[in-house]
């Protein structure tokens, strides 16, 4: 989110189709055909027709939104960019595991294809029988070898399925449609179709539990946007390569369905009877029928073929979501670094294949694993409409390299059957289900209490650098501003311009004046000609900033008071206040009052007469508390760093008495919030010392700006402590102090 991932633009347009046909091309139909001919017999030709409808409606959304957001990451990219970064992780939480899953999916389906030639190859060479290996821990074994195999690949090169892997299987179901188309020349139309009915043996039930079931097998254009960000010319490139892998896998497939139905069958077998009875295998049993002995070998082939494809992908797949997700802090970011020499997430990589083993180890079953990876990805892709229906709303058309036609009726249909039939999925196969909600009630878990802080200021510092995303969000934040000094009106508006950026946030100029009956002998409140000069300069240096003000004149007795009727009125998201002494102020009645209340961000600002907001470079943050200010701390240097080159010092001064374990806490808790802020780069110190505040006071005469926090209360309460004025009084440079309200 406005920071470089490190990863290289390497792949080309046969690469990124490379990567669809990689993972739709086989695995998936091999896997599920003969749980979808179980459940509707020959109608799964139409389950498998209709699901390539769902997904092309689908693929059309993802090339709208990838092509608009070219980085790793996919769905879960979309969501971060569109809704905020709680849905994002939930999203990501989601995507990542529907990843996951379907590699356990490929893992036991090759696993299941190397059994059959084992079984035959075993007895010969090792004898014996081959009981074993035909035992759940010797699928699970072969699965668990060809994860870390593949893994190990992943490793030392990023890629997708292979290229020469895609080229050979393709052929191979070419080759097997061709003999096939062939066959039924030969074969008489009463032969035929009687092989095909009954059509629906399961009626509209069984239909709906075969999209169900073989959805999976024409997911994988969705991998595309995962690796986005290793994408050539991406505008061009991901709607191409989506489109083009989704339609070869649907050339493939609905040729090769009716071959197997019309003729893979015996006399007085149906096609779904043989399927229950040969689920896994049920395309190879039936090629066998009519192409002998070299048809079964050459469906085995495809199948290993396939399968090593697309568990190669998906495990590439999820390792680019769990980059993208660490990168923004919403996964460890230890899972977002990147081999120095390779340039490749090792760590996200290691991360992938420990979870894919852990789960080989606890579901060892290709139908559920099937089932629950087809209905976690059709409610991702649910989502994946809706955020391309509010993207479409937010952004400049100009911004969207590839748009689709029929809006919004493409993504309104294709995310209603998407949702349909993982409502349906989640009924029929209540395992599916729940393995969902567990997943889920873990991420809840995992990110209220491990990744929510973090993430939150690295959001905060993404939406500082890249404004945009504001708006994308739908967010049009509203700051306040209340202006009765003319002199300052410059400074304080840039300030604003930094928390309300140019042509996204607006800024509502307030000045409050005393009715005449409050005055008191000697006092010289502001006139209404005086209030007016100010407003003229605060709405010009507004407009010459971008923002788009508007200005208000009300009459009250009590300064602070309106100032917080107005915020809670316009429902502000925050409070600016320009103030000549910090110190004075904090001894007003109200003016406690008001920042104790507030319902909103408050930012004190204290600036001289040359100090310009736009010029600031070197920037000192003493830290030490808990980081509740964190989140607007990074936004605020998140918009300098859009303008500017900053030199941020964080600074860190403990007691004498502390010890070595304590202060290298420290030290790594400041690098932490460092790297969340401002990212690298920012200078640290972290030391022992007499008197925390005289240090912080002394390193401030050699900054531009020194940035302090409030101090939070009970009751999400907050104040000036005497720390933060003592430094207050003793310093002379520019001085913000801010306060962050938590959601």
């Amino acid at each position: 989110m406005g920071r470089e991932s490190g990863i290289q633009r390497t792949m080309g347009l046969a690469a990124a189709t490379g990567v669809g046909v990689g993972a739709i091309v086989g695995g998936g139909i091999l896997a599920l055909a003969g749980a979808a001919f179980a459940a509707t017999g020959p109608s799964a030709i139409l389950a498998f027709a209709l699901n390539g409808i769902i997904a092309l409606l689908t693929a059309l959304s993802f090339a709208e939104m990838a092509a608009a957001f070219p980085e790793s990451g996919g769905t879960y990219t979309f969501a971060k960019k569109v809704l905020n970064v709680r849905i994002a992780f939930a999203v990501g939480w989601v995507v990542w595991f529907a990843s996951l899953v379907a590699a356990v999916l490929y893992a036991l389906g090759l696993a299941s294809f190397l059994l059959m030639p084992l079984k035959e190859i075993w007895p010969r060479v090792f004898g014996g029988d081959t009981g074993f290996l035909s035992s759940r821990w010797g699928l699970t074994l072969l699965a668990v070898l060809a994860t870390l195999c593949f893994s190990g690949i992943l490793l030392r090169k990023a890629g997708g399925g292979g290229q020469w892997i895609n080229l050979t299987k393709t052929a191979v179901f070419a080759l097997v449609i061709a003999a096939g188309l062939w066959g039924l020349t030969r074969s008489s139309g009463s032969e035929i179709k009687t092989h095909l009915l009954p059509f629906f043996p399961g009626g509209a039930a069984g239909l709906f539990q075969a999209m169900g079931f073989t959805f999976i097998a024409l997911q994988g254009f969705d991998l595309i946007a995962a690796v986005g960000g290793e994408i050539r010319d991406p505008g061009r490139t991901i709607p191409k390569a989506m489109i083009g892998s989704l339609l070869i896998a649907l050339i493939l497939y609905l040729p090769l369905l009716f071959v197997i139905a019309a003729l893979g069958v015996g006399p007085g077998e149906t096609i779904a009877g043989l399927a229950r009875e040969h689920s896994e295998g049920i395309i190879a049993i039936a090629a066998r029928r009519f192409l002998g002995g070299s048809g079964y070998w050459l469906v085995i082939a495809a199948g290993i073929l396939s399968m090593l494809s697309a568990l190669q992908v998906n495990l590439f797949a999820a390792s680019r979501v769990a980059f993208a997700m660490a990168r923004d802090r919403t996964l460890s970011p230890r899972l977002g670094r990147l081999d120095p020499r390779r340039r490749l997430p090792r760590a996200a990589v290691l991360a992938v294949a420990a979870i894919v083993i852990l789960i080989l180890l606890l579901v060892p079953d290709v139908a559920t694993a099937g089932a629950a990876s087809s209905l976690i990805f059709l409610i991702t892709f649910s989502f994946a409409h809706y955020i391309n229906i509010v993207l479409r709303r937010r952004m400049d058309p100009a911004h969207m390299p590839f748009r689709v036609g029929l809006f919004p009726l493409v993504p309104v249909v294709g995310g209603a059957s998407c949702l349909s039939l993982a409502f349906f999925q989640g009924v029929s196969v209540p395992a599916a289900g729940v393995i969902t909600i567990i997943w889920l009630s873990l991420g809840a878990g995992l990110y209220a209490f491990r990744f929510a802080g973090r993430a939150q200021i690295f959001d905060a510092s993404a939406e500082g650098i890249d404004p945009l995303l504001i708006k994308y969000r739908g967010r049009n934040p509203l700051i306040l501003l209340p202006v009765d000094d003319a002199e300052n009106v410059g400074s304080i508006v840039a300030v604003a311009n930094a928390v309300s950026p140019p042509n996204v946030g607006r800024v509502l100029l307030l000045s409050v004046v005393k009715p005449p009956e409050t005055w008191v002998e000697n006092e010289a409140p502001l006139s209404l000609s005086q209030m007016e000069v100010i407003q003229r300069e605060a709405l010009t240096a507004s407009f010459s900033s971008g923002l788009a003000p508007e200005a208000l004149l009300t009459v009250a007795p009590n300064h602070w008071a309106e100032i917080l009727r107005v915020a809670r009125l316009h429902r502000c998201e925050a409070i600016l206040l320009g103030l000549r002494s910090i110190s004075e102020q904090a001894a007003a009645p109200g003016f406690n009052e008001l920042l104790s209340n507030a319902p909103c961000d408050t930012i004190l600002l204290r600036s001289t007469k040359t100090w310009r907001f736009n010029n600031t470079r070197r920037i000192l943050i003493p830290v030490g508390g808990r980081g509740g200010h964190s989140p607007l701390r990074a936004r605020v240097l998140g918009s300098l760093r859009r303008e500017t080159d900053l030199e941020v010092h964080y600074a860190c001064f403990l007691p004498h008495s502390v010890s070595d374990e304590e202060l290298r806490r420290a030290q790594r808790s400041a690098e932490r919030r460092a790297g969340d802020e401002v990212g690298r780069g920012a200078g640290m110190t972290v030391e022992r010392c007499h008197d925390p505040a005289a240090e912080i006071i002394r390193h401030a005469a050699d900054h531009d700006l020194l940035i302090l926090g409030l101090q939070q209360l009970q009751g999400r309460r907050r104040a000036i402590s005497d720390f933060v004025l003592r430094i207050a009084e003793e310093t002379t440079g520019a001085l913000l102090i801010l306060g962050y309200k938590r959601e």
